[in-house]
């Protein structure tokens, strides 16, 4: 079967259909000051009332052009100068071109879209929101810019506290996002346990996140895809960025080299003040850092169309209290990769890439009477990705990509016995899919992941099938209505205590041979209104059902017991929204009904980040001469939480020669049933405002946030030793400064 694919789709890339009565125009969409590709920019030929989008790279592709004539091409992005420039085509020819677009003055802020009604008709991007640095930016920041954190405003991605920044979507748990540093797997991305991002912003050039319906090119997650690509750094010349905020201080270099430039990030803490606030004025000794870099080549001397990536990531977090009794932990990711993309002759691309991402972890009790956890995983992966976009505008993808991957866990059991769970495995990947775009109202991406190896040794390792379809469809010009489906597997899954408030350190396992490897079918449906051309309407229904889902064993009694069991989980809402885009003022409101659950041994109970009702309100305004304003208001219904009933005394005999008289009891605290309680509801009003200068050697960012501005009570938990009520973040001010040489 596998054999006939492959012939057939190798007989797609090398016959050329047959209409030549055409050209093609391609090209890169670059800024004109650094030579940064512009993703997701705005390309359209006026005559044709045809364009197209850059994709994450700057590039586009419009197909079918009649040739013999020239047009009129209109490029546009927000921030920059509209640009018109004339394209000549000719017949069985790919015309290529590089556009560098102006950035707009401080006061110039009305861009034409003139290319955007025509280039999205058919676009299969059901679920997709794709973010760039600009939108991060305008978002009042908690201390300081944060992907994650920004992310949380977006309808069917779910938290459950200020204090962590993890993020749960449309029901599924966190260690079902996957996250890609241009491409490569990133195992711990939070610091200071779990209450920042670990990626800097300042390199990130765009993101592109999936809430469901991902193609066939991704895979080994149930839930969500975060693909974050990173600055290749200025072409043009040397800059020098710094900045500083109650919690760590950045700085950047970046510029040209011979045929190429870099970029390096570095980012490090320097106190733990700020950090009380998050946890009720508790001492919080975190120690972190993250380095970054990248390196790009192209000489059309060397090979034409070519591009040469290197890339790394490192990062530690050491949390170390000065107690003997309060456990320690520490961790680190470390990230390397090689890649080359190619540009052909032909409408085709591909990439060939090599990646290396190591997390180790480790959690040092210390005399607090906690287990023991030590962590590590090693994650080597090559890749070959190809695309090839035919005459009449459908395109195929294929990629073939193998992930070696080594883990470690080390424990101990309730009888306090050391146990490991070592594993080894291979996982083969073939994936193919078909973008149907030739009818100007359909699109149609469908595709497969067919798995030839498997990582989890488990049952059900032999499914090897993931299919994936994503339908959209456009009756009207102002109308677009979209379905989609996938099935999905994953065969690495975080240990994690459902019981903690707060979990700081989830290691990494393979799933073990005795369980069956987790499944997850979804399906969804939405469509989008064009009210006009600054107003959109949007709403998505969703359903996931997960089979085999990997939990902790509560019930385990003796050292025979495993460790880990099978269970169940579904989740079903809808997701509403409606965006105002008219620079200098951007309005959004979305609203999502969401509900989830957890199934084991039959019993079905709410997961602690069910929330029933999430509403999301943000508002930014360029005020001019430097000046930004923005304004966010989340509303969360209640949180699950597991009730008390009572207590009574339980005799613990710690000592067994202990005197007769001292009384060994002590008050057990008696559960009821898991999550059937509801917290109060949640809403907090954040603002921020920031003013730009610009003098003659240097640009200067002065930004000041407030958060909670009506100093809301919102409730984090009870401590039930003491009975105490720990509430989240306060009245909190913030100030970032940037300077930028």
């Amino acid at each position: 079967m596998i054999k006939k694919i492959c012939f057939l789709i190798f007989v797609l890339l090398c016959v050329k259909l047959s209409a030549q009565d055409y050209g093609t125009v391609r090209g890169i969409v670059i800024d004109s000051t650094n030579s940064e590709v512009l993703s997701y920019a705005s390309v359209g030929l006026k005559e044709l009332g045809a364009g197209a989008y850059t994709d994450s790279r700057g590039y586009f592709i419009i197909s079918q052009i009649p040739y013999g004539k020239t047009y009129s091409m209109t490029v546009s992005y927000i921030g920059y100068h509209v640009k018109q420039l004339r394209v000549s085509v000719q017949k069985g020819k790919v015309t290529n071109l590089t556009i560098k677009l102006v950035p707009a003055g401080i006061e110039i802020q009305a861009v034409e879209q003139t290319a955007q009604r025509v280039t999205t008709q058919n676009e299969t991007n059901l679920s997709l929101e794709r973010i760039g640095i600009h939108q991060l930016e305008v978002i009042p920041q908690g201390v300081e810019t944060d992907v994650f954190r920004s992310i949380k405003l977006l309808p069917g991605v779910q938290s459950t506290s200020d204090v962590s920044a993890q993020y749960y979507v449309r029901g599924g748990s966190s260690d079902q996002n996957l996250i890609l540093i241009d491409g490569v797997t990133l195992y711990s991305p939070f610091h200071a346990l779990g209450l920042f991002s670990a990626i800097d912003p300042d390199i990130i050039n765009n993101l592109e996140f999936y809430k469901g319906g991902f193609g066939a090119e991704f895979g080994g997650r149930l839930s969500s895809v975060m693909d974050i690509q990173t600055k290749d750094g200025n072409k043009n010349k040397f800059g020098l960025k710094a900045s500083s905020s109650y919690l760590s201080g950045k700085i950047l270099l970046e510029g040209p080299i011979p045929d190429g430039s870099f970029i390096i990030t570095a980012r490090k803490s320097y106190s733990n003040d700020i950090l009380k606030k998050f946890l009720n004025n508790q001492n919080v000794p975190a120690d972190f850092y993250d380095i970054a870099f990248k390196l790009n080549y192209s000489n059309p001397n060397f090979i034409e169309g070519s591009k040469f990536l290197v890339n790394g990531f490192f990062s530690g977090d050491n949390i170390k209290n000065n107690d003997p009794y309060i456990q320690d932990y520490k961790w680190s990711n470390n990230m390397f990769s090689f890649r080359w993309f190619q540009v052909g002759d032909s409408p085709l691309f591909y990439e060939i890439g090599a990646s290396v991402s190591d997390f180790s972890g480790e959690a040092i009790p210390k005399y607090s009477g906690t287990r023991p956890l030590k962590d590590d995983v090693s994650d080597i992966t090559l890749k070959m990705d190809f695309s090839y976009i035919f005459d009449n505008r459908d395109e195929i993808n294929l990629g073939f990509h193998i992930k070696q991957i080594q883990s470690k866990l080390l424990s101990t059991d309730v009888s306090n016995n050391s146990t490991s769970y070592e594993n080894s495995g291979t996982d083969i990947v073939l994936f193919a899919k078909y973008k149907f775009l030739q009818i100007d109202n359909v699109g149609v991406d469908i595709g497969a992941r067919l798995n030839g190896a498997s990582l989890a040794p488990g049952k059900g390792a032999n499914s090897v099938i993931e299919p994936r379809l994503n339908i959209t469809y456009k009756p009207l010009s102002f109308l677009s209505l979209k379905a989609a489906y996938g099935k999905y597997r994953q065969e690495m899954v975080t240990v994690t205590d459902e019981n903690n408030v707060i979990n700081v350190f989830e290691p990494w396992i393979v799933v073990p041979a005795y369980l069956e490897i987790p499944i997850s079918d979804q399906f969804v449906i939405g469509g989008t209104i064009d009210l006009s051309e600054t107003l959109k309407l949007s709403a998505e229904g969703y359903y996931k059902k997960a089979t085999n889902l990997v939990f902790k064993n509560y019930d385990k009694v003796y050292t025979s017991d495993p460790d880990f069991i099978n269970g169940d989980g579904e989740s079903y809402g809808g997701e509403y929204s409606i965006k105002y885009n008219n620079n200098p003022v951007n309005i959004s409101v979305s609203y999502t009904l969401g509900y989830a659950y957890k199934i084991i041994d039959g019993l079905r109970y709410y997961p602690g980040y069910d929330s029933r009702h999430n509403v999301n309100v943000s508002f930014d305004v360029d005020l001019g001469k430097g000046w930004q304003f923005g304004a966010v208001w989340v509303y969360t219904s209640g949180l699950p939480f597991t009730e008390i009933t009572g207590y009574y005394d339980k005799l613990y005999l710690n000592d067994l020669f202990a005197p007769w008289y001292v009384d060994q009891r002590a008050p057990y605290t008696i559960l009821g049933v898991q999550n059937t309680g509801r917290m109060p509801d949640y809403h907090r009003l954040d603002l921020s405002l920031s003013k730009k200068f610009d003098f003659s050697f240097m640009k200067f960012t002065f930004e000041f946030n407030v958060i909670n501005v009506y100093n809301r009570k919102n409730i984090f938990y009870f401590n039930r030793d003491t009975g105490e009520r720990v509430n989240m973040l306060p009245f909190l001010p913030t100030a970032t400064i940037r300077v930028e040489l």
